[in-house]
């Protein structure tokens, strides 16, 4: 009985130590907005799907549209990578838009009830952590031709 609750115990002590919890970007909002005087985008993405808009009023029409699977994969990756309690405290590798030499970029994410938010960074140079989901983002934006 000794040896088989040991054995119970080194099996379950043992899955439980090397399981690493993956953050589920299924149940995850995520909102990239980039704005200047004359420029706005924003992107949001949920569910596999996202909507872009650069009317900043809010009198386009918003359109959903389905991210490709091989697209989606790349942003699960990009996802889990990213510490989001850390999300408050990036910094951006520059500053150019103190001098609107790039538009002030943003990225909020909603996740189990929380919102994490990043201080602001220049669009199209963000933090290094969190560099890949913001590039997986921008690229949804980009028509196809």
């Amino acid at each position: 009985m000794k040896l088989l609750s040991l054995l119970f115990l080194t099996i379950f002590l043992g899955k439980g130590c090397n399981r690493e919890q993956k953050q589920d970007i299924e149940t995850a909002v995520i909102e990239y907005t980039a704005t200047t005087r004359g420029f706005y985008q924003q992107i949001v993405v949920q569910n596999q799907k996202f909507t872009a808009t650069k009317d900043r009023n809010g009198n386009e029409k918003l359109v959903q549209q389905n991210i490709s699977k091989s697209d989606w994969k790349k942003m699960i990756d990009a996802f889990q990578e990213v510490d989001l309690e850390g999300i408050p405290n990036l910094k951006g590798p520059t500053e150019k838009r103190f001098y609107d030499g790039a538009a002030i970029a943003n990225i909020k994410v909603t996740y189990k009830g929380r919102t994490y938010e990043t201080n602001g960074f220049d669009h199209g140079n963000p933090p290094v952590e969190i560099e890949k989901l913001v590039n997986c983002i921008t690229l949804l934006a980009i028509p196809e031709k």
